[in-house]
């Protein structure tokens, strides 16, 4: 069995979980496949891997040999791998393996995802999800978001006890956020949860606050789904959440912040009822939420399609009407993708893959960046082009809009 997670951290809490389960470590019965991170042995009966990580493994082996069946996990959040990896595994499932079992999983399931599209039953399960206090506080878009935040988490610790969640658009929202935060009782332990932190950072920031104690963990998205951190009771909502929209005239994707959707609202509040009756505070007012998306819109539809163009072309499709789409990429940036990576001679004019392609295909960079390192070491350049990799590129961000 294949288990597909959005995020390393996801897959790693995933695979801990059940190792412990059944009394063993990761490695054994359950494996964990993610970048820089394979445990896996011939005992494997269950692979956790990322949703990139099952892009490249279904490429390399579209038969998916010896595997029974993959399960998306967080299939709301729509990311364009896991999108790609579905379309993949159903036309490996009607092309290859009638017998692949296919399952979609989320407690918040898109809209758009009917059961007439897969011709699949739907299995519910109600869980055992503890009853949540929703306060909503307000927005005021005069003061600064990262004081609000900090406001709410003092009031949070002074009128509830447990461990608080606060969920914050990025990285620089939330070291201000934590600089802000103040003096806090002595059993008080904050800590900031983001994706740039190295795993044992990660392990620390979601781990039980030691007994006495309490934690504040203040962090992005990669909290919302997923993964537990235990003891937390309460979480506080700033609203808002960062999504790419790619720029075609710079060719790059920049980080707009926006008010998140009703599906993001409801796992982030589910967050505070996964151990416990708990409480959820939301910087803004209820009747604003008949304003919010339902859900959030896929990642298909604003992204760079680039990468996606290069492993359709792997995967022998010259188009993407070859394959079943949710969201079927969209014509403008499908074209544009093409075109560019013709140009750079990793497809032919008809669509077919280069052997430059393949090198492409083979890196685990996006393709403008693989094609980068690729042509520097032509040149004997190839050390400098990996050292400006490893410089955190700058994005764009457009501040929150009330």
């Amino acid at each position: 069995l294949i288990l597909v997670e959005p995020r390393r951290i996801a897959a790693r809490a995933a695979a801990e979980r059940m190792a412990a389960t059944i009394g063993e470590k990761i490695g054994q019965t359950v494996g964990l496949r993610s970048r820089l991170d394979v445990r896996i042995s011939q005992a494997t009966r269950l692979e956790v891997v990322t949703e990139g990580v099952f892009s490249r493994m279904i490429l390399s082996d579209p038969g998916l040999d010896g595997i029974a069946a993959v399960l998306f996990d967080e299939f709301h959040e729509r990311s364009l791998d896991a999108d790609e990896g579905l379309a993949f595994a159903l036309d490996a499932q009607s092309v290859l393996r009638d017998d692949l079992r296919i399952v979609l999983m989320s407690a918040t399931l898109p809209a758009d995802l009917t059961q007439a599209f897969f011709d699949a039953p739907v299995v519910e399960s109600l869980g055992r999800a503890w009853p949540v206090e929703t306060r909503y506080l307000g927005y005021e878009p005069r003061q600064r978001l990262e004081d609000q935040v900090a406001a709410a988490i003092r009031k949070a610790l002074a009128e509830e006890d447990g461990s608080v969640l606060a969920f914050l658009p990025g990285v620089a929202e939330i070291q201000r956020t934590v600089d802000r935060i103040g003096p806090v009782a002595g059993n008080v332990i904050v800590t900031p949860l983001y994706g740039a932190l190295s795993p044992q950072e990660q392990t620390a920031a979601i781990s039980p606050a030691p007994k006495g104690s309490r934690k504040v963990v203040v962090a992005t998205d990669i909290a919302e789904s997923a993964i537990t951190i235990e003891g937390v009771r309460v979480v506080v909502d700033a609203g808002f959440a960062r999504v790419p929209r790619f720029d075609p005239s710079l060719g790059v994707s920049r980080l707009e912040t926006v008010r998140l959707a009703v599906a993001n609202a409801d796992q982030r509040r589910g967050r505070a009822g996964r151990t416990g009756p708990g409480v959820c505070y939301r910087l803004w007012r209820e009747a604003e939420m008949r304003g919010f998306a339902a859900s959030p819109s896929p990642e298909i539809e604003n992204a760079d399609l680039t990468g996606l163009a290069l492993d359709l072309a792997r995967w022998g499709a010259k188009s993407p009407d070859e394959l079943r789409w949710l969201s079927p990429p969209r014509e403008a940036p499908w074209r544009a993708a093409r075109n560019l990576l013709a140009a750079s001679k990793a497809l032919t004019a008809e669509g077919e893959l280069t052997t430059l392609g393949k090198r492409l295909g083979d890196l685990p960079l996006p393709p403008r960046l693989a094609l980068m390192v690729l042509r520097a070491a032509e040149r004997g350049q190839a050390r400098l082009a990996a050292d400006i990799l490893a410089i955190p590129r700058t994005t764009l961000c457009t501040p929150p809009t009330h």
